[in-house]
């Protein structure tokens, strides 16, 4: 077999430039990670239960439950400004999508007053144009948190970098089969890995705990998705 020729650099301009200096922006960022896993019994059996041509991604749950807990707990729906944080009314919810070349980011608007069903099409929508190269600049604009998913991947723990100058980033892995504690017995259950990074100057470690916390039960009561 005949060896594959790669380009021996890559040049930092274009799509490549963009994700390099705003990677860079992020790291600098003074941040902090947790993690939870979540027992998804309930959402798998929520999905199952839908009509088929009805059925949504696991992925479009919890960008309906991460809009509704960004409601409750603001100040994870923020951004960072010189001299302030500034705490933003509308929750727009950038979704990571992967290309071939690159990494572009394009924004759920009014995520918390679209259903689960609603915000996946539209999830689908975006990451076809995003990786077609037809979406418009607007597109991109006015995130106020983001969303990455690995969930299809061999993943189990990751820390993404904050899309600055929003203030927190959630990372999602895949579910695995994992053995839990349920009262005296162990049971085995289909758990999902949430993985929150924050910027330490505007949130602190509790607050983001609580969100995170929030997040899992409404994920694991499988209510208002």
């Amino acid at each position: 077999m005949d060896a594959v020729t790669v380009p021996a650099t890559v040049p930092l301009t274009g799509m490549r430039g963009a994700i390099a200096r705003n990677m860079e922006q992020g790291w600098r960022v003074p941040r902090v990670a947790q993690s939870v896993e979540v027992d998804v019994t309930a959402l798998q059996a929520l999905r199952a239960a839908a009509p088929e041509d009805e059925r949504v991604s696991l992925t479009a749950y919890v960008l309906r439950a991460v809009a509704l807990c960004l409601r409750e707990h603001p100040r994870l729906n923020a951004r960072m400004r010189e001299k302030d944080i500034e705490l933003l009314g509308d929750v727009n919810l950038g979704l990571a999508v992967s290309l071939d070349d690159g990494l572009m980011v394009p924004v759920l608007r009014n995520a918390d007053r679209k259903s689960a069903a609603e915000l996946g099409r539209e999830a689908r929508t975006l990451a076809e144009g995003a990786r077609a190269g037809t979406l418009s600049a607007g597109s991109y604009q006015r995130g106020t948190f983001t969303v990455t998913n690995l969930g299809n991947t061999a993943i189990d723990s990751f820390t993404p970098i904050i899309n600055s100058p929003q203030v927190a980033i959630l990372g999602v892995t895949r579910v695995a089969a994992r053995p839990v504690a349920r009262g005296n017995e162990v049971a085995i259950a289909p758990m999902m890995g949430l993985h929150l990074v924050f910027d330490h100057r505007a949130v602190d470690g509790f607050p983001a705990a609580l969100f995170l916390t929030d997040l899992k039960r409404r994920l694991e009561a499988a209510k208002e998705l």
